[in-house]
């Protein structure tokens, strides 16, 4: 296996791994009985746990040279993670579980970006993180049917024993890559001309406001958009409406079958023309999700939902490390403004899940102090205010948006970024 293929591979394999079990935490744990706010809490403990370590750990991958064996040891706490929730379902252990699963979560993001920069170099990067991004989908729906399928034979138990065979498949992708087709200046996004001047990555993201912009743009998206599948899966199991496993494995299919195509486009798209129209589809997409949601509370409205979410996120995953990319370019502080940008969406997807949890159970009181009566449920009434959340996010590009380096790059060759120089900073 050659190093891309490898590389593509690995991508594939860490689908199921990179983001902890997700949506299928919310739904073991109701079934064991825990309430809306306590899994709120526990999901938001996971958050923190990433948002505060994800900036340190883009700092990390930008200075170790050892990207390979920092991807295998994220395999093995995954498994662990994985492990110890399934046995020991306490508060404490998922506590602790969501610990170690959002350091994780921090570390692979910006260990892949980084192999992948320093594997095929600024020309290729836009073009192969699409790549990427079609593989991790790609493996998400498989993930997907094998615990939908799996799921009616042995229970929820079966997304763990998935996880846990992606996370080992991973750990061989990983031993398939060459160290030495890794260039770690490059892959730090350190141009070769360029001498490392010793700053420090906290004060280059200081001096670029386009990242600092982008950043608080993806926290209220990712606020927004973060607890929208584990609330549909929590409405299916609280209400009686169908096996909430399946029907939240066949949202996942649905919503990473979109985003396949949709990272390759997204990709054609930012060489072409630039990320404004990318950003306004991700952005308008969330809250239309959002009252789709509300709209309909039987099970099969998972589906457009999810299809919703491929647009948006498909999106966003392609864009969020490219424009990063270009923003920091020559810096040498690549992953760790990218690491950066991750904290604060972290902070938005963290907090959200708690925010959930309330707007479920207290929403509609809230609502009625205030003088307004609404037909929608607690669940209608959550999916309604973080789909909202979007707007504020859209109004803040709209404001903003000649601050950031949106437009497409002169000199594109097949792939990616232009080899012309892009300011650091806006």
């Amino acid at each position: 296996m050659n190093t891309i293929a490898a590389l593509t591979t690995l991508n594939f394999l860490l689908a199921d791994v990179r983001d902890g079990l997700g949506p299928y935490l919310a739904i073991f744990l109701q079934g064991q009985g825990w309430s809306a706010i306590d899994i709120g809490y526990v999901l938001t403990i996971g958050g923190l746990a990433g948002m505060i370590a994800t900036t340190p750990m883009g700092a990390f991958v930008d200075a170790t040279r050892r990207k390979r064996m920092v991807t295998l040891a994220a395999a093995l706490a995954v498994t662990a993670a994985c492990l110890a929730i399934l046995y020991f379902p306490s508060f404490p252990v998922v506590s602790i579980s969501q610990v170690l699963t959002g350091v994780v979560g921090a570390v692979i993001p910006p260990a892949i970006a980084a192999m992948t920069l320093g594997i095929v170099g600024p020309k290729e990067f836009s073009h192969q993180i699409g790549r990427n991004e079609a593989a991790n989908h790609g493996g998400n729906v498989v993930a997907a049917v094998a615990c939908a399928g799996f799921s009616y034979l042995v229970g929820i138990q079966a997304v763990f024993f998935v996880m846990i065979a992606m996370a080992v498949g991973s750990i061989a992708a990983t031993l398939a890559i060459k160290e030495s087709a890794i260039d770690h200046d490059v892959a730090r996004g350190l141009d070769k001309s360029a001498k490392d001047n010793g700053a420090s990555g906290f004060s280059v993201l200081l001096k670029t406001p386009a990242l600092l912009i982008f950043g608080l743009i993806l926290m209220l998206f990712h606020f927004g958009n973060a607890p929208m599948l584990p609330l549909v899966g929590q409405r299916i199991e609280a209400l009686g409406l169908g096996n909430a496993v399946f029907w939240t494995s066949v949202a996942i299919i649905v919503a990473q079958a979109v985003m396949v195509p949709m990272a390759l486009f997204a990709a054609r798209i930012a060489e072409r023309y630039g990320y404004v129209p990318l950003l306004l589809a991700a952005l308008v997409a969330l809250p239309i999700r959002g009252i789709v949601a509300a709209s309909v509370t039987d099970a099969w409205i998972a589906i457009p939902v999810q299809m919703l979410d491929g647009v948006g996120a498909g999106i966003l995953s392609v864009v969020t490390p490219a424009l990063v990319a270009r923003m920091l370019r020559g810096t040498g502080r690549f992953n760790v403004g990218l690491g950066a940008v991750m904290t604060v969406q972290g902070i938005g997807a963290s907090l959200s899940t708690t925010a959930a949890g309330y707007l479920v159970q207290d929403g509609r009181g809230w609502l009625s102090a205030l003088g307004i009566e609404t037909g929608f449920t607690g669940y209608g009434v959550a999916f309604l205010g973080h789909g909202a959340v979007a707007l504020i996010a859209l109004a803040v590009f709209l404001a903003t948006m000649r601050l950031m380096p949106l437009e497409p790059e002169a000199g594109h060759v097949h792939g990616g970024a232009a080899s012309g120089p892009t300011p650091a900073t806006a």
